[in-house]
């Protein structure tokens, strides 16, 4: 059964999107992660437009956003207060994203950034996943159990003015280091459809020193206020939020995240973390596919008139 999409102009199968929604809600429930850096890239696969699935992409990272962070907030693993200052700065990243997809679809140029930076991204972070957990295993069978490290004090972080409170986290730091943290991701979510759970979390554990638990809450909590902006500012100024496309996706993202969470206690961690790694690389592998190899067709042909009767 085909669904016209309006705004990216043309028919799917709607069982092929609810599919694409379940496998990346199944992926964000089995690892705890938004799954924007699967939606985008499929949706591309399938035809979507780039800007279509970038903008569009942002209602179901929403709504597996908002589900997490309901959950995380019962179990008190959310710091409202670093929330809020993610959020600020995710505010501000988002408008210059949103603002930098318009100036390059007025270039022409939208389409081959977002995979160059799809490949570049994911490949980097794809690589450091699959060497960290490597090492881990190599220390776990051939080294005895060590004593943790003290960890680092980050002296320069420690320096910097505007300290605040962050009381769940407890932490006394200042707030320009996650201001900042939120405005890249907030970017990242405008223009390339990147949910961000990949870079905040670690950012938070590793540079400022927050629990994990509280890290991933705090995540969640930051990308449903983030994305939702996101999706509000792409259909007011890009126009290329295609609702029926969000609402398909949306309905298989919230199936396949409770699958994804029953499914999540049958694994072990280092097998989430590989699982995860290798899927990153496996996109990135698939999206530089399809940006280096020679196009069925070399030319295409555009009216560039306009007004003219």
């Amino acid at each position: 059964m085909s669904l016209y999409l309006p705004i990216a102009d043309l028919s799917l199968d709607i069982w092929l999107l609810l599919g694409i929604g379940t496998a990346v809600g199944f992926v964000s429930g089995l690892l705890g992660i938004g799954g924007g850096f699967l939606m985008t890239p499929l949706l591309i696969l399938v035809g979507i437009p780039p800007a279509v699935a970038v903008s569009t992409g942002a209602l179901p990272i929403l709504a597996s956003s908002l589900s997490g962070a309901l959950a995380q907030y019962r179990r008190g693993t959310v710091d409202v207060t670093l929330g809020l200052v993610l959020i600020a700065g995710g505010l501000i990243g988002a408008w210059i994203g949103v603002d930098t997809v318009a100036g390059l679809r007025r270039l022409g140029q939208f389409d081959v950034t977002v995979s160059l930076a799809y490949v570049t991204l994911l490949g980097l972070i794809a690589s450091l996943m699959l060497i960290e957990n490597l090492t881990i295993l190599r220390q776990r069978r051939r080294l005895p159990p060590s004593k943790p490290r003290p960890k680092s004090q980050h002296v320069f972080l420690h320096r910097l003015p505007l300290k605040m409170r962050f009381r769940a986290s407890k932490l006394y730091i200042s707030a320009l280091p996650p201001l900042v943290i939120g405005a890249f991701v907030g970017f990242l979510m405008a223009a390339l459809g990147f949910g961000g759970g990949l870079i905040v979390v670690p950012a938070l554990i590793y540079l400022l020193r927050v629990p994990a638990s509280i890290a991933v809450g705090t995540s969640l909590f930051q990308a449903t206020f983030v994305s939702a902006a996101t999706a509000m500012l792409h259909a007011a100024v890009n126009h290329t939020v295609d609702a029926p496309l969000a609402a398909v996706l949306v309905a298989g993202v919230v199936a396949g995240a409770q699958l994804g969470s029953s499914a999540g206690p049958q694994f072990k961690g280092w097998q989430l973390r590989v699982l995860l790694a290798v899927l990153v690389l496996l996109v990135a592998v698939r999206t530089g596919y399809d940006l280096f190899i020679e196009p069925a067709e070399h030319f295409s042909v555009q009216s560039l008139m306009r007004g003219v009767q």
